[in-house]
């Protein structure tokens, strides 16, 4: 069998109970770039662990090799898996792998992640609030042919949060598409290794976010979030909290 496991935004303690059991149980470990390390210390010493992950910029495993190695590992072990970083069904690859294991004839188990777009609210963003936000819009920075999601010239009109995953390479396409728009002024944020012990965060307007982004040295894995609900924090509290008038 072949398990595919979302190991949520990095935090140790954002894995979710099945989670920990599929790779406390794992005869075979495939694991992510995004996957934090202290995790592969669940696992049992008798599980292999084969480290597949792709960095930017970087060192990269080839898909063709994953699901290679997918194929390799199922033919021979009962208890196979896939850990990857978020959610493995969001931007993840996740359901090529699955394909992959089902043209097998192979049985698989999807385990749902946390993805990095939920850990936003860690900071005091939600993705979506009462009159302000309708919603969530989810796009991809990068798609196979290394083009911007064509959606953003949709979403940049909508009343909805838009969430960008892997855009750090596109800051300056995102930046320009809203100012073409003349929604320059949009709040938005940049949350680079979401969870984690060396989290950081940025929050300008959408028009800005090369500048400032080059400014604090923000870099790779990041998620750009972008609409009211950023500055919703500030907003909701300096209405609790008035300024009184001193005599």
């Amino acid at each position: 069998m072949l398990k595919i496991v979302g190991s949520g935004p990095g935090d140790l303690e954002l894995l979710t109970i099945k989670a920990y059991k599929c790779i406390e149980n794992a005869d075979i470990l495939l694991y992510d770039n995004l996957v934090n390390e202290k995790m592969l210390d669940i696992a049992s010493k008798k599980c292999q662990k084969i480290y597949v992950g792709k960095r930017p910029y970087g060192k990269c495993v080839p898909q063709e090799n994953i699901n290679a190695l997918i194929a390799y590992y199922c033919k021979r072990f009962s208890n196979v898996v896939r850990l990857k970083g978020g959610d493995p069904y969001v931007f993840g690859r996740g359901f090529e792998e699955w394909l992959v294991a089902k043209t097998l004839g192979v049985d698989v188990e999807y385990v749902p992640g946390i993805s990095s777009m939920q850990g936003v609210g860690l900071n005091d963003i939600p993705l979506t609030h009462r009159g302000i936000s309708e919603g969530v819009w989810a796009l991809t920075g990068m798609k196979a042919d290394g083009d911007m999601a064509a959606d953003l010239s949709l979403a940049v009109h909508c009343n909805s949060t838009v969430v960008i995953y892997m855009g750090m390479r596109k800051l300056a396409e995102i930046a320009r598409t809203y100012l073409m728009n003349g929604k320059g002024d949009k709040p938005a944020a940049i949350i680079q290794q979401v969870s984690q012990a060396n989290e950081k965060k940025v929050v300008c307007k959408v028009k800005d976010l090369v500048k400032v982004s080059r400014e604090t040295r923000m870099s790779h894995p990041a998620i750009i979030v972008i609409g009211e609900v950023v500055n919703l924090q500030h907003d909701l509290l300096s209405l609790l909290r008035p300024e009184r008038n001193i005599v």
